[in-house]
Protein backbone atom coordinates (compact mmCIF):
# COMPACT_ATOMS: atom_id res chain seq x y z
CA UNK A 1 0.00 0.00 0.00
CA UNK A 2 1.38 3.60 -0.32
CA UNK A 3 2.95 5.20 2.45
CA UNK A 4 1.12 8.01 3.67
CA UNK A 5 4.50 9.66 5.34
CA UNK A 6 5.77 12.92 4.78
CA UNK A 7 8.86 14.30 6.07
CA UNK A 8 9.43 18.00 5.95
CA UNK A 9 13.02 18.33 7.79
CA UNK A 10 16.03 20.02 7.68
CA UNK A 11 19.39 19.44 9.76
CA UNK A 12 22.81 17.59 10.09
CA UNK A 13 23.60 14.82 7.98
CA UNK A 14 21.53 11.33 8.60
CA UNK A 15 23.31 8.47 9.33
CA UNK A 16 23.84 5.93 6.20
CA UNK A 17 21.51 3.28 7.03
CA UNK A 18 19.14 6.28 7.95
CA UNK A 19 19.60 7.57 4.52
CA UNK A 20 19.15 4.02 3.72
CA UNK A 21 15.89 3.81 4.85
CA UNK A 22 14.84 6.95 4.03
CA UNK A 23 15.61 5.75 0.52
CA UNK A 24 13.93 2.61 0.20
CA UNK A 25 10.39 1.72 -0.71
CA UNK A 26 8.88 1.29 2.31
CA UNK A 27 8.98 5.34 2.86
CA UNK A 28 7.00 7.53 0.32
CA UNK A 29 8.91 10.28 -1.58
CA UNK A 30 7.72 13.45 -0.25
CA UNK A 31 9.50 16.71 0.67
CA UNK A 32 12.88 15.32 2.70
CA UNK A 33 15.66 17.71 3.34
CA UNK A 34 18.62 16.41 5.14
CA UNK A 35 17.10 14.30 8.04
CA UNK A 36 18.33 14.47 11.49
CA UNK A 37 19.44 11.59 13.75
CA UNK A 38 16.64 12.23 15.46
CA UNK A 39 13.98 11.88 12.47
CA UNK A 40 16.08 8.28 11.32
CA UNK A 41 15.09 6.91 14.93
CA UNK A 42 11.68 7.97 14.89
CA UNK A 43 11.38 6.32 11.19
CA UNK A 44 13.25 3.57 12.42
CA UNK A 45 10.87 2.95 15.78
CA UNK A 46 7.95 3.22 13.73
CA UNK A 47 9.53 0.51 10.90
CA UNK A 48 10.09 -1.79 13.96
CA UNK A 49 7.00 -1.41 15.53
CA UNK A 50 4.90 -2.29 12.25
CA UNK A 51 7.00 -5.66 12.01
CA UNK A 52 5.61 -6.71 15.81
CA UNK A 53 2.87 -9.12 16.17
CA UNK A 54 -0.49 -7.76 16.39
CA UNK A 55 -1.27 -9.69 19.58
CA UNK A 56 1.24 -11.68 22.27
CA UNK A 57 0.03 -15.20 21.75
CA UNK A 58 -1.93 -16.26 25.39
CA UNK A 59 -0.28 -19.34 27.16
CA UNK A 60 -2.79 -21.73 28.71
CA UNK A 61 -3.04 -21.28 32.49
CA UNK A 62 -1.13 -24.64 34.65
CA UNK A 63 -3.86 -26.80 35.94
CA UNK A 64 -3.56 -27.88 39.29
CA UNK A 65 -6.47 -28.98 41.76
CA UNK A 66 -7.70 -26.25 44.19
CA UNK A 67 -10.55 -25.79 46.64
CA UNK A 68 -13.23 -23.51 45.48
CA UNK A 69 -16.56 -22.53 46.83
CA UNK A 70 -19.67 -24.58 46.04
CA UNK A 71 -21.90 -21.80 43.94
CA UNK A 72 -24.65 -24.28 44.13
CA UNK A 73 -28.22 -22.72 45.28
CA UNK A 74 -26.27 -19.44 45.66
CA UNK A 75 -29.82 -17.31 44.12
CA UNK A 76 -31.43 -18.69 47.56
CA UNK A 77 -29.48 -16.40 49.86
CA UNK A 78 -30.75 -12.82 48.57
CA UNK A 79 -33.95 -13.79 45.90
CA UNK A 80 -37.52 -14.21 47.62
CA UNK A 81 -40.17 -15.26 45.38
CA UNK A 82 -43.35 -15.68 47.06
CA UNK A 83 -44.94 -19.74 47.27
CA UNK A 84 -47.61 -21.43 48.69
CA UNK A 85 -45.17 -22.24 51.33
CA UNK A 86 -43.25 -19.08 52.20
CA UNK A 87 -45.20 -15.73 51.45
CA UNK A 88 -45.87 -12.99 53.78
CA UNK A 89 -49.64 -14.36 54.42
CA UNK A 90 -48.29 -17.25 56.31
CA UNK A 91 -48.82 -16.43 60.37
CA UNK A 92 -45.82 -16.73 62.76
CA UNK A 93 -45.12 -15.90 65.95
CA UNK A 94 -43.03 -16.81 68.99
CA UNK A 95 -44.54 -19.41 71.84
CA UNK A 96 -44.64 -18.76 74.79
CA UNK A 97 -41.38 -20.01 75.93
CA UNK A 98 -39.73 -18.74 73.02
CA UNK A 99 -40.77 -15.51 73.23
CA UNK A 100 -39.72 -15.81 77.16
CA UNK A 101 -36.20 -16.50 75.61
CA UNK A 102 -36.43 -13.68 73.15
CA UNK A 103 -37.03 -11.20 76.11
CA UNK A 104 -34.06 -12.59 77.61
CA UNK A 105 -31.66 -12.01 74.78
CA UNK A 106 -33.33 -8.13 73.98
CA UNK A 107 -32.35 -7.74 78.09
CA UNK A 108 -29.19 -7.80 77.11
CA UNK A 109 -28.90 -4.90 75.20
CA UNK A 110 -29.79 -1.17 75.80
CA UNK A 111 -33.25 -0.05 74.84
CA UNK A 112 -31.70 2.02 71.90
CA UNK A 113 -29.98 -0.98 70.60
CA UNK A 114 -32.00 -3.43 70.55
CA UNK A 115 -32.05 -4.26 67.08
CA UNK A 116 -28.68 -6.00 67.57
CA UNK A 117 -30.34 -9.04 68.94
CA UNK A 118 -31.84 -9.49 65.36
CA UNK A 119 -29.63 -12.28 64.62
CA UNK A 120 -30.25 -14.89 67.83
CA UNK A 121 -33.78 -13.90 67.43
CA UNK A 122 -33.46 -15.05 63.78
CA UNK A 123 -31.77 -18.05 64.88
CA UNK A 124 -34.49 -18.97 67.36
CA UNK A 125 -37.29 -18.32 64.92
CA UNK A 126 -35.57 -20.68 62.48
CA UNK A 127 -35.42 -23.59 65.15
CA UNK A 128 -39.04 -22.63 65.68
CA UNK A 129 -39.54 -22.85 61.58
CA UNK A 130 -38.36 -26.57 61.50
CA UNK A 131 -34.87 -25.43 60.72
CA UNK A 132 -35.57 -22.69 58.05
CA UNK A 133 -35.91 -18.84 57.67
CA UNK A 134 -39.37 -17.73 56.05
CA UNK A 135 -40.46 -14.29 54.68
CA UNK A 136 -42.80 -14.77 57.79
CA UNK A 137 -40.01 -15.22 60.47
CA UNK A 138 -38.12 -12.20 59.28
CA UNK A 139 -41.04 -9.71 59.60
CA UNK A 140 -41.53 -10.58 62.79
CA UNK A 141 -38.53 -10.40 63.84
CA UNK A 142 -38.09 -7.06 62.57
CA UNK A 143 -41.93 -5.84 64.71
CA UNK A 144 -40.11 -7.43 67.35
CA UNK A 145 -37.19 -5.54 67.66
CA UNK A 146 -38.99 -2.35 65.78
CA UNK A 147 -36.91 -2.16 62.89
CA UNK A 148 -37.30 -1.69 58.98
CA UNK A 149 -37.90 -5.33 57.90
CA UNK A 150 -35.03 -4.74 55.03
CA UNK A 151 -32.82 -4.39 58.07
CA UNK A 152 -33.78 -8.15 58.58
CA UNK A 153 -33.70 -9.48 54.75
CA UNK A 154 -29.73 -7.79 55.08
CA UNK A 155 -28.68 -9.97 57.71
CA UNK A 156 -30.86 -12.89 56.90
CA UNK A 157 -29.35 -13.06 52.85
CA UNK A 158 -26.34 -12.45 54.30
CA UNK A 159 -25.57 -15.04 56.48
CA UNK A 160 -25.65 -18.47 54.90
CA UNK A 161 -26.71 -20.36 58.39
CA UNK A 162 -30.24 -18.68 57.94
CA UNK A 163 -31.91 -21.22 55.71
CA UNK A 164 -33.94 -19.56 52.84
CA UNK A 165 -35.58 -22.92 51.97
CA UNK A 166 -37.01 -25.52 54.10
CA UNK A 167 -34.46 -28.63 54.72
CA UNK A 168 -34.95 -32.28 56.25
CA UNK A 169 -35.43 -32.93 59.60
CA UNK A 170 -31.57 -34.20 60.22
CA UNK A 171 -29.30 -31.05 57.94
CA UNK A 172 -26.24 -32.90 56.86
CA UNK A 173 -23.14 -30.25 56.43
CA UNK A 174 -20.52 -31.94 54.80
CA UNK A 175 -16.68 -29.62 55.13
CA UNK A 176 -15.18 -29.87 51.83
CA UNK A 177 -12.67 -26.20 52.99
CA UNK A 178 -9.03 -27.35 52.05
CA UNK A 179 -7.39 -29.54 55.13
CA UNK A 180 -10.89 -31.81 54.93
CA UNK A 181 -10.51 -31.92 51.39
CA UNK A 182 -7.29 -33.00 51.77
CA UNK A 183 -8.45 -35.86 54.12
CA UNK A 184 -10.42 -36.89 51.59
CA UNK A 185 -13.69 -34.68 52.40
CA UNK A 186 -15.33 -35.41 48.47
CA UNK A 187 -15.29 -39.17 49.13
CA UNK A 188 -17.42 -38.47 52.03
CA UNK A 189 -19.40 -36.09 50.29
CA UNK A 190 -19.70 -39.07 47.38
CA UNK A 191 -20.34 -41.46 50.49
CA UNK A 192 -23.48 -39.40 51.87
CA UNK A 193 -24.86 -38.85 48.32
CA UNK A 194 -24.41 -42.30 47.09
CA UNK A 195 -25.93 -43.40 50.62
CA UNK A 196 -29.21 -41.17 49.93
CA UNK A 197 -30.06 -42.77 46.60
CA UNK A 198 -27.51 -41.22 44.82
CA UNK A 199 -28.39 -37.08 45.71
CA UNK A 200 -26.61 -34.20 45.24
CA UNK A 201 -25.30 -31.88 47.32
CA UNK A 202 -28.46 -29.16 48.30
CA UNK A 203 -31.15 -31.99 47.90
CA UNK A 204 -33.39 -33.31 50.04
CA UNK A 205 -34.01 -36.86 50.76
CA UNK A 206 -37.61 -38.01 49.48
CA UNK A 207 -38.66 -38.71 52.67
CA UNK A 208 -37.91 -35.75 53.97
CA UNK A 209 -35.56 -36.78 56.83
CA UNK A 210 -32.25 -35.43 55.37
CA UNK A 211 -30.87 -32.23 53.72
CA UNK A 212 -26.76 -32.26 52.32
CA UNK A 213 -24.95 -29.44 51.56
CA UNK A 214 -21.63 -28.81 51.13
CA UNK A 215 -19.97 -25.80 53.33
CA UNK A 216 -17.24 -23.83 54.66
CA UNK A 217 -14.69 -24.00 57.47
CA UNK A 218 -16.24 -25.38 60.52
CA UNK A 219 -13.58 -24.88 62.57
CA UNK A 220 -12.53 -29.09 62.94
CA UNK A 221 -9.56 -28.99 60.73
CA UNK A 222 -7.38 -31.62 63.20
CA UNK A 223 -9.90 -33.99 62.83
CA UNK A 224 -10.78 -33.72 59.58
CA UNK A 225 -12.80 -35.08 57.29
CA UNK A 226 -16.01 -34.09 59.06
CA UNK A 227 -19.40 -32.94 58.86
CA UNK A 228 -22.06 -31.58 61.12
CA UNK A 229 -25.66 -33.00 61.50
CA UNK A 230 -27.95 -30.02 63.01
CA UNK A 231 -25.51 -28.77 65.79
CA UNK A 232 -23.32 -31.89 66.47
CA UNK A 233 -19.72 -32.26 64.83
CA UNK A 234 -18.63 -36.06 63.51
CA UNK A 235 -15.02 -36.38 63.41
CA UNK A 236 -12.42 -38.20 61.98
CA UNK A 237 -14.72 -39.44 59.10
CA UNK A 238 -14.57 -42.68 57.35
CA UNK A 239 -16.99 -44.14 54.56
CA UNK A 240 -18.24 -46.36 57.58
CA UNK A 241 -18.54 -44.46 59.97
CA UNK A 242 -20.22 -41.92 57.91
CA UNK A 243 -22.98 -44.39 57.28
CA UNK A 244 -23.40 -45.69 60.74
CA UNK A 245 -23.59 -42.26 61.72
CA UNK A 246 -26.39 -41.50 59.20
CA UNK A 247 -28.04 -44.52 59.96
CA UNK A 248 -28.25 -44.06 63.93
CA UNK A 249 -30.24 -40.23 62.56
CA UNK A 250 -32.34 -42.29 60.57
CA UNK A 251 -33.78 -44.68 62.89
CA UNK A 252 -33.94 -41.55 65.48
CA UNK A 253 -30.90 -41.73 67.45
CA UNK A 254 -28.43 -39.26 68.57
CA UNK A 255 -24.78 -40.94 68.02
CA UNK A 256 -22.19 -39.72 69.73
CA UNK A 257 -20.34 -36.52 68.51
CA UNK A 258 -16.88 -35.89 67.84
CA UNK A 259 -13.97 -38.00 66.80
CA UNK A 260 -15.60 -41.37 65.48
CA UNK A 261 -11.83 -42.60 64.99
CA UNK A 262 -11.90 -43.57 69.51
CA UNK A 263 -9.39 -40.82 70.06
CA UNK A 264 -10.39 -38.08 72.97
CA UNK A 265 -11.47 -34.79 71.36
CA UNK A 266 -8.25 -34.00 69.14
CA UNK A 267 -5.50 -36.03 70.96
CA UNK A 268 -2.80 -38.26 69.04
CA UNK A 269 -4.39 -41.42 68.66
CA UNK A 270 -1.16 -43.08 70.21
CA UNK A 271 -1.19 -41.73 73.24
CA UNK A 272 0.63 -39.23 74.88
CA UNK A 273 3.88 -37.96 73.15
CA UNK A 274 4.96 -34.66 74.64
CA UNK A 275 3.87 -33.65 78.57
CA UNK A 276 3.52 -37.20 79.63
CA UNK A 277 5.19 -36.38 82.84
CA UNK A 278 4.43 -34.31 85.75
CA UNK A 279 5.05 -30.75 84.89
CA UNK A 280 7.88 -29.70 87.60
CA UNK A 281 6.20 -26.73 89.75
CA UNK A 282 7.16 -22.94 90.18
CA UNK A 283 10.95 -23.14 92.05
CA UNK A 284 11.34 -26.73 91.57
CA UNK A 285 14.63 -26.03 89.61
CA UNK A 286 15.80 -22.75 91.46
CA UNK A 287 18.49 -22.26 94.02
CA UNK A 288 17.31 -22.52 97.74
CA UNK A 289 16.65 -18.96 98.61
CA UNK A 290 14.09 -18.96 95.50
CA UNK A 291 12.34 -21.98 96.54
Amino acid sequence: TPCMIQLRVSGSPPSSFATRLLASRDVCSGDVAAPTAATSAVVLLAMLAARLPKRVPRLPPPVRRIHSSPCRRSDALFVHRDTTYNNPKIPFEFTSENMKRAQEIISHYPPQYKKAAVIPLLDLGQRQNKGWTSISVMNYVAKLLEMPPMRVYEVATFYTMFNREPIGENFVQICTTTPCMLRGAYDIVDTVCNHFGGIKPGDTTKDGKFTVIEVECQGACSNAPMMAVNDDFYEDLTAETTKKVLEAFAKGQKPKPGPQSGRHTSENSAGLTALASKPYGPGEFCTPEFQ
